[in-house]
């Protein structure tokens, strides 16, 4: 616990920081995460005898933040991603299966090796790349109001884990997932959501609505809501694919957290579903 909180004393104000500055240096924060999440994600293959390409994924999760950033910095090259999407997505799946065949015999699992290189990225650099959609959308550098936007889901998710730990340890009870992750309770997963639900109204009323975005209290309860329930899925995504590899923490990257998947698994789902409520809402 100590370590965790020297952490967060020190990681917190820096994530603040740069969130609130944008551009490349929340990119290349947001690049090395991806880049990390995917490397400790093939780590759980290999644990099965699954080898996917470090290079053919490392290098598109590398990739994944700096063409987001740039698809809403630059409206040309938003055009030509729209334009050429389908056929470069065509273009690395078919890479990735070349790769397989050349490189992978019938008895060395080639089609994990394939999928996983192309889930990898998606997984852990692509999605959390919607960080960047509720940062830029509507606001450019130094924008107080982006990072309002951002740090809802980001609160949010961590007001949730928090309460469903200490609402789980008060009230035990029957586990939630005890093939998957055996320390989750449904009075933990309760809990959680009553915190996200709480947050996200406290959240609309103080942080939100001096920024500009008046959503309403009552929405900003439900939208909390919502993203508890996927959070609490994306944790338990984690934990299944940390359980096939035998494995109790992604890796010992950060202190007291353990990996960059052990620290974002919820956040990974939250963010694009936070986008796109957001975006319906009209707020970016």
């Amino acid at each position: 616990m100590q370590a965790r909180i020297a952490f967060a004393v020190v990681a917190i104000p820096v994530a603040l920081g740069i969130v609130w500055y944008g551009g490349w240096a929340l990119v290349a924060l947001l690049t090395a995460a991806g880049v990390l999440g995917t490397r400790e994600l093939f780590a759980f293959a290999r644990e099965r005898g699954v080898h996917p390409s470090p290079l053919l994924g490392l290098g598109a999760a590398a990739l994944a933040a700096p063409l987001t950033w740039l698809s809403l910095s630059r409206p040309d090259v938003n055009l030509g991603i729209l334009d050429w999407w389908p056929y470069v997505g065509a273009l690395w799946v078919l890479t990735v299966l070349t790769w397989a065949t050349a490189s992978r015999a019938p008895d060395a699992h080639p089609l994990g090796a394939a999928a996983v290189t192309l889930v990898g990225p998606v997984y852990a650099a692509a999605l959390p790349a919607f960080l960047l959609v509720l940062r830029h959308s509507s606001f450019g550098l130094r924008s107080w109001e982006g990072t309002a936007l951002v740090f809802f889901p980001l609160v949010v998710t961590w007001v949730g884990d928090s309460a469903a730990m200490s609402g789980g340890r008060a009230f035990g009870g029957p586990k939630m997932a005890p093939t998957i992750s055996p320390g989750k309770t449904r009075s933990g997963g309760i809990a959680g959501l009553v915190g996200a639900a709480l947050a996200g109204a406290l959240l609309v009323a103080f942080v939100l609505r001096p920024a500009g975005f008046d959503l309403g209290v009552a929405a900003g309860a439900l939208i909390g809501l919502l993203l508890g329930v996927v959070g609490q899925v994306g944790d338990l995504a984690e934990s299944l694919l940390k359980r096939e590899a035998g494995v109790k923490d992604s890796s010992r990257l950060i202190p007291g957290h353990g990996g960059v998947l052990d620290r974002f698994d919820s956040l990974i789902f939250v963010l694009p579903i936070a986008a796109l409520l957001f975006r319906l809402l009209g707020a970016i």
